[in-house]
């Protein structure tokens, strides 16, 4: 049975996201700091995407039926190398999408910091002209005497 490319698409979409989830949220930063981040064979496992994208795609891709490599080897011994091919192909394209959200999110946050140095240099300027403003004394604040009539 051949795998539709929707589905291959979609299954590596979501081992993507799964392993930015667990490797890069917040949420996570208690787990990857107990299992000792990328310092132990256990923290890296939860701390590297590429390598967290294996072990989604080893459940997702059985769950999901998405077996997009087919062997000419038969029994058991197929089986298992198709599970474990597809596996690896649905890992490379999730690190394609990867690199792909990566550029997008990056962009997203060229445009937050952007955003954020115009809001402090506004803010700035906002401070120095009322500071500018105390200095003046009311007097030159309101306008140079008129002449007498």
């Amino acid at each position: 049975m051949k795998v539709n490319l929707f589905q291959l698409f979609a299954v590596s979409a979501v081992v993507m996201g799964m392993a930015q989830t667990l490797t890069r949220e917040r949420i996570f930063a208690g787990v990857r700091e107990r299992l000792g981040g990328k310092d132990t064979w256990a923290g890296y496992l939860v701390s590297c995407p590429y390598c967290a994208s294996h072990y989604f795609a080893f459940v997702l891709v059985p769950l999901t039926g998405t077996y997009a490599i087919d062997v000419t080897v038969g029994g058991w011994v197929g089986g298992v190398l198709r599970w474990f091919l597809s596996s690896l192909l649905i890992t490379v394209i999730a690190a394609f999408f990867r690199v792909i959200f990566w550029f997008v999110d990056e962009t997203q946050g060229l445009v937050r910091r952007r955003q954020r140095t115009e809001e402090e240099e506004t803010a700035t300027r906002r401070l120095m002209r009322k500071k500018v403003e105390r200095t003046i004394a009311p007097q030159e604040r309101a306008g140079p005497p008129e002449p007498p009539h």
